[in-house]
């Protein structure tokens, strides 16, 4: 962690500010206001961008998933511009628990992916890029997007020790762990050979 030089009162204000707009659903405002239906009833139920895309509407999938990027990578940068390092990790961290736990869907949300890479992106972009990188390798090479997304988070600390960003290294690890107990079922489906394919509606 960098350290701590904002006052505490603004720092909760940028941690609730930053949970607000990390909150917004952008799968589900998406696949509305395109005539798609309500995407918690679609595929596995989830808010991402990986499930609007199971509608068979990229366009809409490639919104979803830039939107959700972008409100990690906008909190982080909006409170580094107007505050200070330690601001930044927590505005990320807070969107970040905004998007898994959304107030306006009674605190069930998405897996974080795409927020998690925007938000290392604004941190350091050169790790947001590493891990991008990372994530589109596994990708390509076992069709299979939660597994992509685990190796991608996995390796986000090992590319912040490389680049010597030692400061992001508890929040990396954080986000991690994270992300592991949101995959929680896609653990057990890969353990059991069943987990669906990249564009490919679940079994």
């Amino acid at each position: 962690m960098p350290p701590i030089t904002t006052d505490p009162t603004l720092l909760i204000l940028t941690a609730v500010l930053a949970y607000l707009l990390g909150s917004v659903p952008f799968g589900i405002v998406i696949t509305r206001a395109m005539g798609l239906g309500d995407l918690r009833q679609i595929g596995s139920g989830n808010i991402g961008a990986t499930n609007v895309l199971r509608t068979g509407n990229k366009r809409a999938a490639m919104a979803t998933l830039l939107l959700d990027a972008a409100k990690g990578g906008v909190a982080v940068l909006i409170a580094r511009w107007l505050l200070a390092e330690d601001a930044a990790q927590v505005a990320g961290l807070a969107a970040f628990l905004g998007h898994l736990f959304p107030v306006w869907l009674n605190f069930r949300g998405g897996k974080g992916v795409a927020t998690f890479l925007g938000i290392l992106l604004a941190l350091n972009w050169q790790v947001g890029l590493a891990v991008c990188a990372t994530w589109a390798v596994s990708a390509a090479i076992t069709r299979t997007s939660s597994i992509a997304a685990l190796v991608a988070a996995a390796s986000s600390a090992l590319w912040m020790l490389y680049r010597g960003s030692d400061s992001l290294l508890l929040l990396a690890l954080v986000l991690t762990l994270l992300i592991y107990v949101r995959h929680a079922e896609n653990l057990k489906r890969i353990k059991a050979g069943t987990e669906p394919r990249i564009g490919r509606k679940p079994g």
